[in-house]
């Protein structure tokens, strides 16, 4: 049952405007899909964004979950494009939408997630700058599709970063590889935070030999530069770029975006830290917030949003608005325009060095958010 409560927070409360409670059953009246398609919010870069879809595979890692199996995942890149394709890019496959919506216990239409449209285009020619794309990796919610993070990929795509979604096999409900396979999220039976923690750890630095090395995996894709990269995450993938800090120095930056922290706060960690919550994610209300605030030894900064919520971070805010069941009590685009806003001057300030005043102080331009010094 927390299993089921926790997804109908996560993807049917956002998306369906006709649920009233989360403790539906898998007997309630089906749920009428939205007169129109949703639609993610347009990025507000210059550039076009392109997406391939990379399918990669440890040989040398048994899957935590699986061990009969090696540790596979699949890998989204967007990026900036010379131009669109004449192929939009799906929001999720057919079967992810049916695993997704079918995991919530609700009736929801089959196809939901996959009718969604997205601002890309499957494959279109990267743009190539000279010493590579700055790299940003995302890791998303436990139980949830890296497709939930699409919005913040676009965004940062569209200024000229590459964005890495990695979908941890066996840590979604739908992740479907190029043999026809699609997989469900086995670790949610038994939740092993810690163990999801170190688990990312390792996804992360083997995406980063993947894409970054002498072959890279992402073929006809554009160089990457190593020497930049950042990790943002939700919620668990949140908490898990802690330990992919402390594992691998090739992360210069990370932003926490409402995760709790699974793991020991003990060691210190002198690169840049954005710990980004919801309202209630404020100094004395959760103990692994304040304990790793006191080991960020280097740069850092504790936000949190005025009338937000856990999913606030994703594109369920955006997306829930459209589907009249708004997720928070903050009008879901601007909920929406906060994440990608904050999260981009973030990145251009530690990647780029772009000095940014946004990340000094409150500003008046975003009243909503509220600056935390404990």
């Amino acid at each position: 049952m927390r299993r089921r409560l926790f997804l109908v927070g996560a993807a049917a409360t956002a998306l369906v405007g006709t649920l009233a409670t989360t403790t539906a059953h898998a007997d309630t009246r089906p749920v009428q899909p939205p007169a129109t398609a949703l639609v993610l919010p347009a990025p507000s870069g210059q550039h076009p964004v392109g997406r391939a879809t990379v399918h990669l595979k440890d040989e040398n890692r048994a899957d935590p979950w699986v061990p009969a199996e090696k540790r596979e995942m699949m890998v989204s890149l967007w990026y900036p494009a010379v131009r669109p394709s004449d192929t939009p890019a799906p929001y999720m496959t057919a079967e992810e939408s049916r695993q997704y919506g079918a995991a919530t216990g609700l009736n929801v239409p089959a196809d939901l997630f996959a009718e969604v449209r997205t601002h890309s285009t499957v494959d279109a020619k990267p743009s190539k700058v000279r010493g590579g794309l700055p790299l940003v990796v995302l890791s998303p919610g436990f139980g949830m599709p890296r497709a939930t993070l699409t919005g913040l990929a676009e965004e940062l795509a569209s200024r000229g970063y590459a964005v890495a979604g990695i979908g941890h096999n066996y840590e979604a409900d739908g992740i479907s590889f190029p043999d026809g396979r699609t997989t469900s999220c086995l670790a949610c039976v038994n939740r092993n935070y810690p163990r999801v923690g170190a688990v990312r750890a390792e996804d992360i630095s083997f995406v980063l030999d993947e894409l970054t090395g002498a072959r890279p995996a992402w073929k006809h894709g554009a160089p990457l530069d190593p020497d930049r990269v950042a990790v943002v995450g939700h919620s668990a993938g949140g908490f898990s770029a802690v330990p992919a800090m402390l594992r691998d120095s090739r992360v210069k930056a990370a932003v926490n975006m409402d995760g709790n922290f699974h793991f020991p706060n003990d060691i210190p960690l002198d690169r840049p830290f954005l710990m980004l919550g919801k309202a209630g994610h404020v100094p004395g209300s959760e103990r692994s917030w304040d304990e790793t605030w006191t080991e960020l030894t280097g740069w850092k900064r504790w936000l949190s949003v005025t009338d937000t919520d856990h999913l606030t971070f994703t594109d369920l805010a955006a997306l829930g608005k459209q589907a009249g069941m708004p997720l928070q009590r903050l009008d879901g685009d601007r909920a929406d325009t906060i994440t990608r806003t904050y999260v981009t001057a973030f990145v251009d300030a530690h990647l780029r060095g772009c000095g940014t005043r946004l990340l000094d102080g409150p500003t008046a331009g975003f009243p909503e958010v509220r600056f935390h010094r404990p």
